[in-house]
């Protein structure tokens, strides 16, 4: 007869991100874990607290010997607007649990219901990382993620790139193009300045400024922003995170003179260089909604997509938020908040966009 199975034995608990040992200790186990992304360190989770004032949560489940044996970083997202949720991670396109085995996954997930419970969500999401139990609706066909490898130098960088796009990053270089990087506050700045304007004109609310500049402040050398100027005035900028060998662009865009100029196709290019000349080996171009215009930018750089897995639980009853500004809900929304005047736009838009999570 054979031996039942002796099933992992291993304690979950709420970690104080405020003590040093526990957040060293915490970085060092994300980083040794091949599925981690930056969203799951504890810079990550105290920058969105500091920047929109939503609570930071991190469970971890530990074994008999107090050795770490899966992790979840959480936010707990509240809105007048959009609803309470707990989330993994806030402001992020990954996160998740982080398992060594299903058991602990599962375990982990448990701890999360129980805790938006604790805390009347009557959502939790997690976004990417282990696959839960049945309990949770999962969703793999709704995003995608794209990352590849950089080549060698500037001149292969380029050649990687498909016959159109770099036909179009050609262009681009022709125009005489400056490109500053830095991550002080003139870079921030600029930054924000262009992206204020891009995602206004795509129809969604800016970011508040002081999650930005959180991030810049808890990530240091592992953060910086890359801007594209035109006859000194910025017309492209991203925000990029670095971790275990990977560049994130992640956030990003361009006023309306980066499409004739190719800004946004030059600023690609030369954050591939840039990243290569820090170390970095791969390119992490990040989620895109499927069959949307960001998915199909991806593509056309050379980029496959991979499919993501989201999970969900709902309390009974109780629909999943929607804060998709793709959905049919917001469209007209969308539709007005591109006829918004920048000022108005930038003044409104944060207070809106922290409910977003």
């Amino acid at each position: 007869m054979n031996a039942p199975l002796i099933h992992e034995r291993v304690t979950v608990r709420r970690v104080d991100l405020t003590l040093s040992d526990e957040t060293r200790r915490i970085d060092s186990w994300v980083r040794e874990q091949p599925p981690s992304t930056p969203f799951h360190l504890p810079c990550w989770l105290n920058a969105i607290e500091r920047g929109t004032g939503h609570k930071a949560y991190c469970l971890v489940a530990e074994n008999e010997s107090g050795d770490m044996a899966g992790l979840v970083p959480l936010h707990a997202v509240g809105s007048p607007l959009f609803g309470r949720a707990l989330v993994s991670s806030g402001f992020a396109v990954g996160g998740g649990i982080l398992a060594g085995s299903q058991g602990v996954a599962d375990r982990l997930a448990d701890a999360v219901w129980d805790l938006a419970v604790e805390l009347n969500c009557p959502t939790a999401e997690l976004r990417g990382g282990a696959i839960p139990h049945q309990r949770w609706i999962v969703k793999s066909d709704a995003h995608a993620n794209f990352e590849r490898e950089l080549a060698g130098d500037d001149e292969a960088q380029l050649l990687a790139i498909p016959r159109k796009q770099r036909a179009e990053v050609r262009k681009g270089l022709d125009k005489g193009l400056a490109i500053e990087t830095g991550n002080g506050q003139r870079d921030l700045d600029w930054h924000y300045r262009v992206y204020a304007e891009s995602v206004r004109n795509l129809g969604t609310p800016v970011f508040p400024r002081a999650l930005m500049a959180e991030t810049l402040k808890a990530f240091g050398d592992d953060a910086d922003i890359l801007t594209v100027l035109s006859d000194g005035k910025p017309v492209a900028s991203v925000l990029s995170l670095y971790f275990n060998g990977a560049v994130m662009p992640y956030w990003g865009g361009g006023v309306w003179e980066a499409r004739a100029l190719r800004a946004n196709d030059v600023m690609y290019y030369a954050l591939m260089n840039h990243a290569r000349r820090r170390g970095c080996s791969r390119f992490d171009f990040g989620r895109s909604k499927v069959d949307s215009g960001a998915y199909f930018f991806k593509k056309n750089w050379g980029f496959e997509p991979e499919p993501l897995s989201y999970s969900t639980r709902t309390a009974d009853g109780s629909p999943p938020r929607d804060v998709n500004p793709n959905s049919a809900k917001y469209r007209s929304v969308v539709s007005a908040w591109q006829k918004l005047p920048l000022p108005i736009a930038n003044l409104i838009g944060p207070w809106i966009s922290k409910g977003l999570g």
